[in-house]
């Protein structure tokens, strides 16, 4: 080729790079107009706090704790008030009249679930707690609350599977012999074994190390969901494609999870007996079975799995950060605790096992589990909830599919209904002559149709081992080293590592 040939040929590589370019940048402009036209906010919409281009406000969110931040900017515009969440836009409810408002009053509004990139990763938008709100939901709902009476609560004999747990737990601290060692783990074991009863029909060993590391990566998906990275994927889902950031080994765990909840249920469901279910697998393969010839059934394999994970889940990540901030609050205020061990002697005795009989005779170790639930706010955001239509919430405007973010947080600490909420003080549960009162703007549960369906279990666990724990043991810091109140944070707040002493009471 002469000359002429390899300058024409270089023209056009460099016209066709060129045309490349500038296709790209006019791509990348026009991802930008429509990332900025999505941050605009609807007519009517309630105000809120300014956000940056395209990332709106979740850098504001990553900068400090997302539940105490809402309350803040509740401040500033009001108990409704909305964020951009990357082009997301997203409506806060903050304090107790608001949030009854929408979720009790308008229940069925506010009933659904956003249409997130995150989760319809990870779930697919099938299973329970993720589920939209419809006949999938419906159905998988009214499933599991069934299970959780017929093998679990329902059942009279299912207190003392809780007290045979709970004596297994003791025992297992008792070999410590009243050293520091983190009680984590310990506990961790023993409420997800009651949650493996309804679900599996058996518990797990303490020594079963494949079980406690699902449970690991369980907690530490609960962590990743409410990074910033994980916010950043539900705006910029095609950052999916870069093999880094935390949202990487969300999915990287999600996927372990689901190969080991699989033969889980496997293994669980061999020999099983066509409607005499032993436990929640079988009661919802016999669902499966049943709705074979019905071409809208969402009961599946699939959604037997992600219901799975989510019950485990869900029935031990809150109750155990309860018992895990109950020891704490034991061991920094040993008059608290000291009260509580009189409560004991005086109802129970030493010898005795505790029973749910007995939780009326005890209000001051009411007071405290209650206050426990109040002060530490273990899921102080709840679960993301959308609306199911267009609605109106104190003359603003809510378009279907805008998600809701419930700060449970603001309730909790709401000076309408609580005095000094900043201070841990059980005897706010308590009456004049010393009974034990329930309070409305208690709701560490949620409200509303989508409200935690293991509140009755959850309930009788901590109410079961926190007795069982302070009957047997002195609680106390080793050397009087306080750790760090400050929790880490997540879906859920969990404490960060602390060992504790648990000493033998005479």
């Amino acid at each position: 080729m002469g000359s002429e040939g390899w300058a024409a040929a270089g023209g056009s590589v460099t016209a066709t790079a060129a045309l490349l370019l500038l296709l790209s940048a006019l791509s990348l402009l026009l991802l930008v107009v429509r990332q900025l036209l999505k941050q605009r906010r609807p007519a009517g919409f309630p105000p809120g706090p300014a956000g940056l281009p395209l990332v709106g406000n979740i850098h504001s969110l990553a900068a400090e704790q997302p539940h105490v931040y809402m309350r803040r900017q509740s401040q500033l515009h009001g108990q409704i008030f909305s964020l951009d969440l990357g082009g997301i836009s997203a409506i806060v409810l903050n304090g107790y009249d608001t949030i009854k408002e929408c979720l009790v009053q308008q229940s069925e509004v506010f009933a659904d679930r956003p249409s997130l990139p995150l989760f319809k990763k990870l779930t697919k938008m099938g299973g329970l707690l993720n589920s939209r709100y419809g006949r999938g939901w419906t159905e998988h709902r009214k499933l599991a609350v069934t299970s959780f009476r017929t093998f679990g609560y329902g059942q009279k004999a299912f207190e003392s599977k809780i007290s045979e747990e709970s004596v297994i737990f003791l025992e297992a601290i008792d070999t410590y012999k009243g050293k520091p060692f983190d009680m984590k783990y310990l506990i961790t074991n023993a409420v997800s074994n009651i949650s493996n009863l309804i679900i599996f029909g058996e518990r797990f060993t303490y020594e079963d190390t494949e079980f406690q590391h699902m449970i690991d990566i369980f907690s530490e998906n609960i962590e990743l969901a409410a990074s910033a990275s994980a916010f950043l994927y539900n705006a910029f889902p095609w950052i999916g494609v870069l093999p880094f950031g935390k949202h990487q080994q969300l999915f990287k765990n999600a996927a372990e999870v689901y190969t080991f909840l699989l033969h889980l249920i496997q293994r669980f469901s061999q020999n099983r007996t066509p409607q005499s279910p032993r436990h929640f697998i079988d009661a919802y393969l016999d669902e499966v079975a049943k709705n074979k010839n019905d071409p809208e059934s969402t009961f599946s394999m699939e959604n037997l799995i992600f219901s799975v994970g989510e019950l485990m889940i869900a029935g031990t990540e809150t109750t155990t950060n309860v018992l895990r901030w109950a020891v704490l609050f034991m061991a920094l205020y040993p008059n608290i605790q000291g009260q509580v061990h009189k409560e004991i002697d005086t109802v129970i005795g030493p010898n005795r096992t505790p029973s749910l009989e007995e939780k009326c005779k005890m209000p001051y170790t009411e007071a405290v589990l209650h206050e426990i639930l109040r002060f530490c706010n273990v899921a102080p955001l709840g679960i993301f909830h959308a609306t199911s239509k267009d609605t109106v919430v104190r003359g603003y405007s809510i378009p279907q599919g805008t998600t809701v973010i419930t700060n449970l947080y603001s309730v909790h600490f709401d000076e309408k209904y609580w005095n000094n909420p900043e201070m841990f003080c059980p005897e706010r549960f308590l009456d004049s002559s010393g009974q034990f009162i329930k309070k409305e703007a208690f709701v560490p549960f949620s409200l509303g149709r989508r409200h935690c369906l293991g509140e009755q279990l959850a309930r009788m666990e901590m109410f079961l081992f926190f007795t069982s724990l302070l009957q047997r043991f002195h609680l106390h810091f080793p050397s009087g080293l306080i750790p760090d109140l400050k929790p880490k944070l997540g879906m859920t707040l969990q404490p960060h590592p602390y060992l504790i002493c648990a000493e033998r009471r005479l």
